[in-house]
């Protein structure tokens, strides 16, 4: 017969011990098991066979059991030497469902649920559902939403399991109805309140969330508060106290700031102390606090990063630059002491490269300033990551940084980059009633087999055009960066069915160009070829009187030296789709002396990315593009078929390509064809901004465009009596739209929808554009 041993333990925690002698355990049974396992169990009561057990003993084995949570009772028996444990286990959780919530995600509270004990197939701890709901009010009310109800219910299903559902009344977000600042004298009520994230609720908080009330939000703004104060000398400024107080139905915040601005003092004396590896001057130069300015934290700090970024360049990448004021309360003003650190000056002891499956490591490699063996910079590493990023070939260059085993001076250093498409690749087949068939294929390669090299190759062949070219350039002809390039070509215009001009313009020839870096950014360019051309002239009827004058005078056919040169200064932050810098390149191009032509033409390209958020998705654009051409020596005025021309999308987007400026003469049909002129100015605003959808932006562009510009003749023809040689802002055209940029695996795809802002006489719109191999 079984006699009652010791104790009952309920979930109350009270326990009743029977009076017993001590015993050997020769055996311990467990019973009233369903679902723990009994190895879990036996670890748990820590009371093995053949050992003896008193009441005392057997008390503690029964609470550590119970501190498993996975029973409601525990009941030890004695029968004969065999302790019999007898367990009522607590219920599982069968099934959890969450309800009425919206702005926290489902999948994140059963995460949070799981996190704090509570999910489904585990023990049921009422404890724990208690803390939930305590955790879930307070997250709802970090969001401002102070009048949520959390709500749960148990069902008891077979098999001692429970079903658990959580209610969730979410509320409205209460709104801002008043911001308060007390204490403030120097600055009005409406500067320091407009330093607040969080705002007053009004008509357009229907389109935003800063009227919500947040204590993260909160805290930002009076750190900023904080920091406004700092910048401007009040060092000794504080909140005093910060009041938040609810309407009787929780849906209405009022806010109530007390401060204390203390008085304006100034900049004392500086002084550099520590271990100054660096000589005092060049550090003391890096320092932009001056003595009697306005003291302003930020200026401060902005000295220590500054004698940081110096030691970082000298190869102590570990600096530590502390700046310490020591404020003077009777003359008002602050004496700064920088105490420098520099540590362990950081060798790097290699280079590797990831991601690069395609370019090989050596075209990398040769874009690096930071050499291996030599001390690490800060400067140096950041520009090899930047030359990289201007290739074009990557969508994103990472840099990490490794610390090598067994070594406090040494580091290895890992770009990690990104492959993107380097080149294009098109062709097309069509047919029109003046082309006839037409066929063209064309294929470009910025990276051609991972080398570096640029090759590209095109070929079209119709009724009316017939054109063939290769261009081949090496960006590292010498190990210095001397570049090499060549191209040839073959053009003919054959213009013999166009209804509106009878005349053919046949070219031919090829150059030879060098590059020459003169730093980091700049280059100097310069080329010469040879060119022929030949004009044929068909019905003179239907030919406009300028191209007709010009063979008159200059003849039909031409030989032409042609010398270019041209200087770049490129400091974009990417190759495609820069986000950040400027660019700007001057170029020259002439007949030279001893060619049938002699002419020369001046081009200026610049544009600059000014960024309105620290990720770049948000960023403003300006670019413009100037131009001036003229004859010189014996050649009577600039050919016609070397004018600048406008319209389209390298130029003014919204008007079709090469439509816009000075026209010919009429015809005998009537018609006035676009001429160029020898003068261009063009300019356009870009807004670039993200869609919602897309993370991405290094291959996908949007943006909203303002373009304006058009040509100039400056030396009108006596035939054309409608020719302006003036230059006027009044003649210029103008159009606004939103354009889209997509790097695709078949190059770079650009549309644009556009609507003209002003037009002039007989120019030609045109609403949707779209191009293949360029991007904005």
């Amino acid at each position: 017969m079984k006699r009652k041993l010791a104790l009952i333990l309920l979930l109350t925690g009270l326990s009743c011990f029977v009076q017993a002698a001590p015993f050997q355990v020769s055996d311990i049974r467990v019973d009233g098991l369903q679902r723990i396992d009994l190895g879990a169990v036996l670890r748990a009561f820590a009371v093995d066979i053949g050992e003896e057990v008193d009441e005392f003993r057997l008390a503690r084995a029964s609470k550590s059991l119970f501190a498993t949570g996975y029973f409601n009772d525990i009941q030890l028996y004695r029968d004969g030497s065999v302790l019999v444990v007898k367990v009522l286990e607590r219920p599982a959780l069968s099934k959890i469902e969450i309800d009425g919530n919206k702005a926290l995600e489902t999948d994140a509270l059963m995460d949070g649920l799981k996190n704090m004990g509570l999910a489904e197939g585990e023990v049921f701890q009422r404890a724990a559902l208690e803390r939930i709901r305590l955790e879930l009010l307070r997250l709802y009310a970090a969001q401002g939403r102070y009048g949520a109800q959390i709500e749960s219910e148990l069902n008891e299903l077979p098999e001692n399991r429970l079903g658990l559902k959580i209610n969730i009344r979410e509320g409205k977000p209460a709104t801002i109805q008043h911001i308060n600042v007390v204490g403030n004298q120097v600055f009005s009520d409406e500067i320091l309140e407009s330093l607040f994230e969080l705002e007053v609720s009004g008509f357009w908080s229907f389109f935003g969330n800063e009227d919500r009330y947040s204590r993260e939000k909160l805290s930002g703004d009076l750190e900023r508060l904080r920091s406004y104060y700092l910048d401007r000398g009040y060092i000794n400024f504080k909140v005093e106290s910060t009041e938040v107080s609810l309407t009787p139905d929780r849906n209405q915040v009022y806010i109530t700031v007390s401060i204390s601005e203390g008085e304006q003092f100034q900049f004392g004396s500086f002084d550099l102390v520590g271990d100054l590896v660096i000589p005092r001057e060049e550090l003391a130069a890096a320092v932009v606090v001056k003595q009697g300015d306005t003291f302003s934290r930020r200026l401060m700090v902005r000295s220590s990063d500054q004698i940081i970024r110096m030691l970082g360049d000298a190869g102590f990448l570990q600096a530590n630059v502390n700046p310490v004021p020591a404020i003077d309360e009777a003359n008002k003003r602050v004496d700064i002491k920088f105490f420098v650190d520099p540590g362990r000056r950081i060798y790097v002891r290699r280079i590797d490269f990831r991601g690069n499956t395609t370019t090989a490591d050596d075209v990398l490699r040769r874009e690096m300033r930071q050499m291996e063996g030599g001390w690490a910079s800060t400067d140096k590493m950041e520009k090899s990551k930047q030359r990289l990023e201007r290739l074009g070939y990557f969508s994103a260059v990472n840099l990490e940084t490794s610390p090598v085993p067994g070594s406090d001076d040494q580091i290895d250093l890992e770009y990690s980059v990104t492959e993107q498409l380097s080149g294009n690749l098109a062709a097309s087949i069509g047919f029109s009633q003046s082309s006839g068939l037409i066929l063209a294929a064309s294929i470009a390669q910025e990276n051609f087999l991972g080398t570096g090299k640029s090759v590209s190759f095109s070929i079209s062949n119709s009724d009316t055009d017939t054109e063939y070219s290769f261009r081949y350039t090496d960006p590292y002809y010498t190990v210095d960066g001397v570049s090499r390039g060549f191209n040839v070509y073959y053009r003919k215009q054959d213009f013999d069915e166009d209804d509106l001009s009878d005349y053919n313009l046949d070219s031919y020839g090829g150059s030879v160009s060098f590059g020459y870096p003169i730093d980091e950014y700049q280059r100097l360019n310069f080329s010469a070829g040879f060119e022929n051309l030949q004009i044929k002239i068909g019905d003179p009827a239907s030919v406009p009187q300028e191209i007709l004058d010009f063979v008159a005078i200059e003849g039909s056919e031409y030989d032409q030296v042609l010398l270019t040169g041209s200087w770049s200064d490129n400091h974009l932050n990417r190759g495609m789709l820069a986000t950040d810098g400027y660019s700007q390149s001057l170029s020259l191009e002439m007949g030279a002396p001893g060619s049938d032509l002699n002419y020369y033409k001046l081009r200026y390209r610049g544009q600059r990315y000014l960024p309105l958020t620290d990720s770049h998705r948000w960023a403003l654009s300006f670019k413009t593009q100037l131009g001036f051409g003229d004859s010189f020596g014996d050649t009577s005025e600039m050919p016609f078929f070397k004018n600048f021309y406008a319209g389209g999308f390298s130029t003014v987007r919204g008007f079709k390509n090469n439509s816009l400026g000075p026209r010919s003469t009429p015809d005998s049909f009537g018609e006035r064809d676009p001429l160029g002129g020898n003068v261009l100015i063009t300019g356009s605003a870009e807004l670039i901004f993200p869609l919602p959808w897309v993370e991405d932006t290094t291959s996908l562009r949007t943006l909203l465009f303002v373009d304006m510009g058009s040509v100039f003749d400056t030396k009108c023809s006596v035939s054309n009596p409608g020719c302006t040689d003036q230059v006027r802002v009044k003649d210029m055209s103008a159009a606004a739209g939103v354009g889209l940029s997509w790097l695709t695996f078949i190059g770079p795809m650009s549309f644009t929808l556009a609507r003209p802002l002003k037009e002039q006489e007989f120019d030609e719109t045109e609403t949707f554009q779209f191009s293949l191999g360029r991007t904005f």
